[in-house]
């Protein structure tokens, strides 16, 4: 039986602060030794445009790490504070002209954190509401009850206007302000198992729903499925599918990522597939990368690259098999449209052709382009929650780059992108809705004009 790290030598029980990461797959020492310092992650880093800092940027963060891997730095709540401001947008791995792989980094670093470093009561009681109910939907529906006669009843509104909603917490006061409005579709999944394709039939896919979406913003699933079918695949969807498992591995939950991601590979094993079929880019990155995830498991290794190979993010997809159901347009005047990249999209999956190639098939758009594309939005899968200021910070700056192109629609394919979005949108003075692509394509296929604002 191998040691618990926090019985290791050096370890924060026996030596607080904790010096040295554990021996549990620690930073890689010789991809720490490609990054040569140059400083062209500074730029495109938003952590370090926001707070300024070195220790806050991508250079400064491998520098820490090297730090703590030869015991010179300490784990302590000020070096773990930097590695807890990485958005883990990837923007740097992009960047670097080294080709320094820090994703894999910040992905070794965040499990050691959590394993090594006691957080304080208050952090530790969120991250437990958090990775106990936002992963697992039926949990996260239990909560639908009371926060709907919240919003129902006016509460919400009379807090949010009321001086004592200044005293909550910060990342609690977070929280509520990203609450969407719960749809009537949020309470249970609508489809059957399996949805046959429209026509004749040109693949099988299956579908995965996600967490958060298939509560919060169950349309864009309908609307996908809607696609996916009237271009000729037959969709399946697992009624026992789970979490993906990207909160978890992203927060360093590697334990909890695991079994999640050993749960959707056997979900779908029953099944024979052309493609696993995921419509939001932070769930898509983290499916794709299960045989990193799972490595080290004898069990699930081969498996996890098999399901992994299969996993297609649907714009990545449709692109690639092409469009048979004819597109319509979508008003009786032209209309323009701005496509938002999210990180996990165009850094962590380098998908960003095929999103605007999809829409430009639909007839009238036009699509304009706004500036700092690649900077992240700050939603950052629950980053806004954890680390509020910063991202707020950086939500308002992609609200205002995407206004600036005088769109009539904003285009995002992540969930937490589009809440981040719509957050900050009425802020700045702004009614402009936001829609998902396969939102978009629906209702050309379907002949329906853009609803009205």
């Amino acid at each position: 039986m191998s040691e618990s790290p926090a019985s290791l030598p050096g370890s924060a029980t026996a030596y607080p602060p904790f010096l040295g990461f554990d021996n549990q797959s620690p930073p890689d020492p010789q991809l720490i030794d490609t990054c040569v310092h140059c400083g062209f992650c500074l730029a495109t880093c938003p952590s370090y445009r926001v707070i300024g800092k070195e220790t806050d940027s991508p250079r400064g963060r491998i520098y820490l790490m090297d730090g703590v891997n030869t015991a010179q730095i300490p784990l302590s709540p000020a070096t773990v504070q930097h590695f807890d401001s990485c958005l883990g947008c990837l923007a740097c791995v992009t960047t670097c002209p080294s080709g320094v792989a820090y994703d894999q980094l910040i992905a070794a670093t965040r499990p050691q954190v959590e394993r090594n470093h006691k957080r304080p009561l208050g952090e530790q009681l969120l991250r437990t509401l958090i990775f106990t109910t936002f992963p697992y939907p039926q949990r996260l529906r239990a909560l639908l009850a009371p926060l709907w006669l919240y919003q129902k009843t006016g509460l919400q509104t009379l807090w949010r206007r009321s001086p004592l909603a200044k005293l909550l917490p910060k990342s609690l006061g977070a929280m509520e302000k990203m609450l969407p409005p719960i749809p009537a579709q949020a309470w249970q999944d609508q489809f059957p198992t399996v949805i046959p394709a429209q026509g004749e039939k040109r693949f099988r896919v299956g579908f995965i729903l996600g967490c958060v979406q298939r509560i919060f913003l169950p349309e864009v699933n309908a609307a996908t499925v809607r696609v996916l079918t009237a271009n000729g695949c037959e969709v399946v969807i697992p009624p026992s599918q789970g979490c993906c498992a990207a909160l978890s591995h992203h927060q360093g939950q590697e334990a909890q990522a695991q079994a999640l991601a050993r749960q959707m590979i056997d979900t779908f094993a029953l099944w024979d597939l052309d493609a696993v079929i995921i419509n939001a880019s932070g769930c898509g990155h983290t499916l794709k990368e299960y045989g990193q995830l799972l490595a080290e498991d004898p069990d699930y290794a081969t498996p996890a690259k098999a399901f992994a190979s299969k996993v297609k993010d649907v714009q990545e997809f449709l692109a690639n098999v092409g469009l048979t159901a004819p597109l319509h347009p979508l008003q009786e005047e032209s209309l323009t449209l701005v496509y938002q990249d999210a990180c996990h999209m165009i850094h962590g999956q380098k998908i960003s052709l095929q999103p605007r190639q999809l829409l430009r098939k639909i007839p009238g758009v036009i699509l304009r382009e706004p500036i700092d594309a690649a900077l992240c939005c700050g939603s950052a899968g629950v980053y806004n929650i954890f680390q509020p200021d910063v991202a707020a910070e950086l939500g308002r700056q992609k609200v205002k780059n995407l206004a600036q192109t005088k769109a009539e629609v904003i285009v995002s394919a992540n969930v937490g992108c589009t809440l981040q979005i719509r957050q900050y949108l009425p802020e700045q003075g702004h009614t402009t809705p936001v829609y998902h692509p396969m939102q978009l394509l629906d209702w050309s296929i379907r002949q329906e004009h853009i609803p009205e604002n």
